[in-house]
């Protein structure tokens, strides 16, 4: 490759920015606990992600912690922790990424004309000396700093210039310009990306950042208009997840880069071949369902149902396919196993799904496996990753299902017969309530009292097709103000349910006294 291609390929190389730990957390009833964290750090990593935001450092112990944890344990990907424009947040953070292999600080301040009024109180000068003091302290510590401007699509653009080059001129490497409330819309968004480059007299020495968020449903459009704008990292997160309406979805950005490649030359380091996997890991983990049609990693995304696009399909996929199945690594569902199945064939296909498990791990899968198998005529790919993810999701639980024999019908009374291990102890309760659901959830809180916990969501759906199918529960539980959802998968609807909230009921137990400031940039 010549010394000229080689300088264009990198120059329409765009680096993928995974927030799904810091920003994707804060989506309501999205924490994860610090072995969740770490799992979805190593996943990312594995996938190609360049720059993974693994927490918000002065937010609690909690953060610190993860962040650590990941900074020791990833490979290959940039370690990034965020911090507000305090030295006392970008100290914590240095401090959390200590032992990083690359590590960036990322530091941020509100630039818009209302966040600068009515939520910092400050004046356009005193914010100018806090993106140079800020950015200039988080130099001492790193020479890769990322500086934010909070609210930048709604900041007027002589202020924002000169933020940016005052950021630039003190040392920032990155310049992030986020859509914070999902109000721009892409040619807006393109303007104002085209114009720091042309207004900016610094602007060749860092990299442009985009940072959009979804509450107009635009927030990939405007990413990728970004793109196309110069600015060369976007910022986002598996399957979309986010404050409010989410971020830019860190498939949909990847996927039409790479299908649309003739009107976008530009290129990453993702292996989309994971992308299926990491969708259905992270929605597992913290019990947030797909949606079927949601571009991409949606149930429905390769389905076809219309008759006239069925024939297409069968004459030439191309007809009705812009991608295929296999490049997200969506293969199709076929029958592998049955209750003659052994432990190695098992282990094989666990293999084979991209899964490593643990002794102990695999030998509670297998026992799963084997129940499933006496119950299910037919298990699928899908059958098997529901159970592993269950599994992995829930094995580092202080509360686990043992075991739920319930009575039912339309006489009542409908009873539940629970037995659950808190902390290595057996516990066993008998409740009746009104309906079986709802005398499962009282036995739970009858053995593990919560009285302030309020069940908000109670969801359940199929993995495969089927009368037998297994069932997935998602739960989600609010306590003074604080919300978790929780995921559960059995062939029996009513063992699933009690799995998802006792896997609910554990994350609240992490979170309870997980308090965070203000930040979304």
């Amino acid at each position: 490759m010549s010394e000229q291609t080689q300088t264009q390929d990198e120059k329409n190389r765009v680096i993928i920015f995974d927030t799904t730990l810091r920003d994707g957390e804060q989506s309501p009833g999205c924490s994860m606990n610090l072995e969740e964290k770490l799992r979805i750090a190593r996943m990312l990593d594995t996938m190609g992600v360049d720059v993974i935001e693994a927490g918000f450092p002065i937010a609690s112990p909690g953060d610190f912690e993860a962040v650590s944890e990941i900074a020791k344990t990833v490979n290959n990907a940039i370690i990034c922790g965020l911090s507000r424009a305090k030295a006392g947040d970008i100290e914590t953070a240095a401090a959390a990424l200590k032992e990083a292999k690359r590590k960036r600080i990322h530091t941020f301040i509100s630039t818009s004309p209302l966040h600068m009024k009515y939520k910092l109180q400050m004046g356009p000068n005193s914010v100018i000396e806090a993106i140079h003091e800020s950015v200039t302290l988080a130099r001492n510590f790193t020479d890769d700093v990322e500086w934010s401007a909070e609210d930048g699509s709604r900041t007027e653009d002589d202020f924002l210039c000169q933020c940016v080059e005052t950021a630039i001129n003190a040392g920032a490497t990155t310049i992030n310009i986020p859509d914070t409330v999902g109000y721009a819309v892409p040619d807006e968004y393109y303007r104002q990306i085209k114009m720091l480059f042309d207004r900016v007299p610094n602007i060749d020495k860092a990299i442009i950042s985009v940072h959009c968020h979804n509450d107009l449903g635009l927030a990939v459009a405007n990413s990728i208009a970004g793109v196309q704008a110069g600015a060369r990292q976007v910022e986002c997160t598996i399957n979309g997840i986010g404050e409010r309406a989410g971020n830019a979805a860190l498939e949909e950005i990847v996927m039409a880069l790479r299908t649309r490649h003739d009107v976008m030359p530009y290129h990453n380091n993702i292996d989309t071949t994971m992308i299926t996997k990491a969708s259905k890991t992270l929605s597992t983990t913290v019990g947030f369902s797909v949606q079927p049609n949601k571009a991409i990693v949606g149930k429905n995304a390769f389905a076809h149902e219309s008759g006239i696009h069925q024939d297409g399909m069968l004459k030439n996929a191309a007809t009705y396919e812009i991608m295929t199945p296999e490049s997200v690594g969506l293969n199709k569902s076929e029958l592998v196993l049955g209750k003659h199945s052994g432990r190695h064939a098992l282990k094989s296909k666990v293999e084979e799904l991209g899964y490593e498990l643990g002794d102990n791990s695999f030998q509670d899968l297998f026992k799963r496996f084997k129940e499933l198998a006496d119950k299910k005529k037919q298990i699928f790919d899908d059958d098997i990753t529901a159970l592993i993810e269950d599994e992995m999701a829930t094995e580092h639980d202080r509360i686990q299902f043992v075991s739920l024999q319930v009575q039912a019908g339309s006489k009542g009374p409908q009873v539940a017969e629970l037995e659950i291990e808190v902390d290595g102890e057996i516990k066993r309760t008998r409740v009746e309530g009104n309906g079986p659901v709802d005398a499962i959830f009282k036995a739970i809180r009858e053995i593990e009292a919560h009285p302030d916990a309020r069940l908000q969501l109670y969801q359940v759906h199929a993995v495969t097709g089927g009368t037998d199918a297994q069932a997935e529960v998602t739960v989600r539980l609010e306590e003074n103000g604080r919300t978790v959802n929780g995921s559960g998968a059995d062939a029996d609807t009513l063992v699933a349910s009690a799995r998802a909230y006792i896997h609910a009921l554990n994350k609240l137990m992490t979170k309870r006294g997980k308090g965070k400031p203000d930040v979304n940039p």
